[in-house]
């Protein structure tokens, strides 16, 4: 099966640090072992008959199936089988790992879709574009992106020596490949990446060419330092079930002179085409999508989490209460609304490719900041002072206070177990480190949420909204004059 040929293939001399110290069996460690176990399960389904269709595709006809990210959508039928691949995984994971590699993949989908009118652009694109995806879809690659630069002083920028030399940058050219120096955060899924995307997120000047470039970074190259952040993982499925099992993990990268081979130099040194690139319709409209179906999966899960308090507690019948789970309820029609537009309004773009109406996805990335740090505010206010009693571990249900537990817990529809269970998984939402990591995920992963609404209106076509107010005041002005001459 698939799945333990990807945990086989971490163990590949990548240098991740967790803690001070260098792991160096990750689906040993339990920081990675429980997640390694989702990926695991999430990898086989493509080897299921009874699940492979909907998380996959028939490669041009072949036996073996890849992941549908891979596939390049020319049908309406081609964009919705996409869109159930990526629905399907992310309700295995109740939406809460956001970067299953289906996001970067579609990066290198929509580039290689358009491979044709970007080797106009660079000459060459084509020929690497179409050999990484070949490899990355045949392989079963799991990728993940790093395109923020460190957080060092954002007052500065780039004419700053301090900020130059720490954002990554070319130190040397050889004739394999390009030497890079700096870091790059925020690398989420980086430890068992298998390749990192990168790319800046600054629109850069032409006179930083040496911080301008697109990569494919192997995650065991040398010198390239994989640094964890603290890990949310609990070893006790039973009291933190998600952090069991979801901590995906974010870490910063370190390139201590990496050498990345030209075959793995999509563009580099002009920032004009970086920028191109960066900001192809094509491909951002293909990984944006997989954003917003991801997300519906995940308000889903609050949704339901919350019902389930409200009902265990008593209180669904109460106005205020039934007010707070209409408005997730909104949330969720919101945004499957959303998805829906983007599709039903795709358009074929110059490529022959049909891809989902980005002025919607656009809506749902923006809205989707503050929907789902809202709905963790409903899930709190429902189970209130509830969060805050639950016992330290189910097993007090099975000590030698066990009569006490089970008639002082025990809820208005469900027994005093059933309703610890589900409190401690509430609480793994709202409470645990886990849960503060998602929320603040959320509001930040589609960058500045107000630099989002801006743009938003700065690529909006303003006149069509504006020409008929002006339409109209010039027309009642006429009606004015006439009426005026009338009298």
């Amino acid at each position: 099966m698939r799945g333990e040929r990807f945990i086989t293939s971490l163990n590949d001399g990548r240098m991740v640090w967790l803690n001070g110290m260098k792991v160096t069996q990750l689906d040993a460690h339990p920081a990675f072992r429980g997640t390694l176990a989702t990926l695991r399960s999430l990898f086989d389904t493509l080897d299921d008959p009874q699940t492979r269709d909907q998380a996959g595709y028939r490669i041009d006809g072949r036996e073996a199936y890849a992941h549908s990210s891979f596939l390049v959508p020319y049908t309406s039928e081609q964009l919705a089988q996409r869109s159930r691949a990526f629905a399907y995984w992310s309700k295995q994971c109740n939406g809460m790992m956001s970067r299953l590699s289906d996001y970067a993949r579609s990066f290198i989908t929509g580039w290689y879709a358009a491979r044709q009118e970007l080797d106009r652009l660079e000459p060459g694109f084509a020929q690497k574009i179409t050999a990484y995806y070949e490899q990355v879809r045949d392989n079963d690659l799991f990728l993940t992106t790093a395109i923020i630069d460190p957080q060092i002083d954002r007052s500065s920028g780039l004419d700053d020596h301090r900020i130059a030399s720490r954002f990554l940058h070319v130190v040397k050219e050889t004739s394999d490949g390009i030497v890079v120096r700096g870091a790059k955060m925020i690398a989420t899924g980086a430890p068992y990446t298998h390749d990192f995307v990168i790319f800046s997120f600054l629109k850069l000047e032409q006179a930083h060419r040496q911080h301008a470039h697109v990569l494919i970074v192997p995650a065991n190259s040398p010198g390239l330092h994989i640094v964890c952040r603290q890990s949310f993982a609990s070893d006790k499925e039973h009291d933190a079930p998600l952090s069991a099992s979801y901590d995906e993990m974010d870490a910063v990268l370190f390139f201590d002179d990496v050498l990345i081979p030209w075959e793995r130099v999509l563009m580099y040194g002009d920032a004009d085409k970086v920028m191109s690139l960066r900001a192809h319709a094509t491909a951002n409209a293909l990984a944006f999508h997989q954003n917003v179906v991801r997300y519906v999966a995940k308000l889903e899960f609050i949704t339901g989490v919350t019902f389930a308090v409200a009902e265990a507690i008593g209180v669904s019948g109460f106005l205020h209460i039934q007010e707070k789970l209409g408005e997730l309820l909104t949330q969720i029609d919101s945004i499957k609304a959303l998805v829906i537009a983007s599709e039903a309004q795709a358009k074929v773009d110059a490529n022959g490719v049909l891809i989902p109406e980005l002025s919607y996805i656009h809506t749902a990335r923006n809205i989707g900041t503050k929907f789902y740090p809202r709905a963790v505010e409903i899930l709190q206010q429902v189970g209130g002072g509830g969060f805050v009693q639950i016992p330290s571990s189910i097993e007090d249900f099975y000590g030698t206070i066990s009569g006490l537990m089970n008639q002082y817990f025990e809820g208005a529809t469900v027994s005093a177990e059933k309703k610890v269970q589900l409190f401690k998984l509430a609480w793994d939402l709202v409470g645990s480190p886990l849960g503060s990591r998602h929320e603040l995920y959320e509001r930040f992963y589609a960058g500045d949420p107000v630099r989002g609404y801006a743009n938003q209106y700065l690529m909006f076509d303003k006149e069509s909204l504006t020409a008929p107010i002006w339409k109209l005041i010039k027309e009642s002005a006429k009606r004015g004059a006439m009426h005026t001459e009338i009298k």
